[in-house]
């Protein structure tokens, strides 16, 4: 079903225009967009400010170094090879373990060394970087995710999206992976968004290609019994990312690590509007709201006051109380 321009105004819908040059254009100096559009120079940048990343096992920056990538992995039960510039999920390669001389995604799938070659070079010529820019190929460690997400998610790596503005956490959604996203938390390519509560980490609405969901299409499992844990944690890592980047809008993308606790997967200057849907509610009125607070907080402050006044009640809450309550009366 479609709602008229009307509604979604009525809503605090805010669309691509007004994000651009409302939020973007105002907030965000062009000067610091290479510090999150390009994943490297993320990655080196929360270390020095004592932010945890996956592990960087290597980079390929030429054309002539590709035949060393076997030999950069060697070691490794499992890694990732993804573009430093690239968006949207594209030109990630997740490898969960070797198998003698070949390579086994999520799904089973086995790869050569021959394809991880090409891969790797068709990272390098830019075919999935920002522009088709020139580019290069950043090797990380594979994350363990926490077991707790393993109902919620499919052959691949939940990570939870929260928008930061002037600082303040504003809006959270988590993306779980699917077998239509390939193993990929990503919206466009069929994963399911799972809006989160701003106080618990709760799950609030889950959509899938934009319709609602309200239980994972892989594993079946319900989602109103996701809950994000080491939440105050994640809340404190993405807002302190505002003085890291100075970005007053931005996105910041993390995971769960087994073995690690949160950690910081990479930055958006222009962070997709998928997360009002995912939430059922629009931006408009936190921005407002945080746009009437003086400056000079603290990053405890800026969390503290965002778990207070965003805090919500969701469709996923209510129908995990009815299942409760259903449950107790049989």
């Amino acid at each position: 079903m479609w709602a008229p321009p009307s509604r979604l105004r009525a809503s605090g819908v805010i669309g691509m225009n007004r994000r651009n040059i409302r939020y973007i254009g105002r907030y965000n100096d062009r000067r610091h967009y290479p510090l999150v559009d390009d994943k490297l120079k993320t990655k080196l940048l929360a270390q020095q400010h004592g932010i945890t990343t996956p592990a960087l096992i290597g980079t390929v920056t030429s054309q002539f170094e590709v035949k060393q990538v076997a030999a950069l992995v060697a070691a490794q039960a499992g890694f990732v090879i993804k573009p430093a510039k690239g968006s949207g999920g594209k030109g990630i390669l997740v490898i969960e373990h070797q198998d003698g001389d070949g390579y086994v995604k999520p799904s089973g799938h086995r790869l050569r060394r021959e394809d991880l070659e090409r891969h790797v070079s068709n990272i390098l010529s830019g075919l999935y970087s920002l522009g088709g820019s020139p580019d290069v190929a950043v090797i990380e460690s594979l994350i363990a995710f926490d077991e707790t997400l393993a109902r919620y998610t499919y052959e691949g790596v939940p990570d939870i999206r929260v928008i930061v503005f002037r600082g303040y956490p504003v809006m959270a959604m988590m993306r779980l992976s699917t077998a239509a996203s390939d193993g990929k938390a990503n919206l466009h390519q069929g994963a399911v968004g799972v809006g989160l509560d701003m106080a618990s980490g709760h799950a609030l609405r889950g959509v899938q290609h934009d319709r609602p969901r309200h239980d994972h299409p892989d594993t079946g499992h319900p989602l109103a019994g996701l809950r994000v844990s080491h939440w105050d944690t994640l809340l404190h890592l993405a807002a302190s990312c505002y003085e890291m980047t100075a970005l007053g809008y931005l996105g910041t993308d993390m995971v769960l690590d087994r073995d690690h606790g949160p950690m910081l997967l990479e930055l958006n200057a222009r962070p997709g509007l998928a997360i009002q849907m995912a939430n059922g509610e629009g931006l408009r009125r936190r921005l407002d709201t945080v746009e009437r607070q003086a400056t000079g907080m603290s990053v405890a402050q800026r969390v503290a006051f965002a778990r207070r006044h965003f805090a919500r009640h969701g469709e996923l809450q209510d129908a995990g109380g009815r299942l409760a309550r259903e449950e107790a009366d049989a």
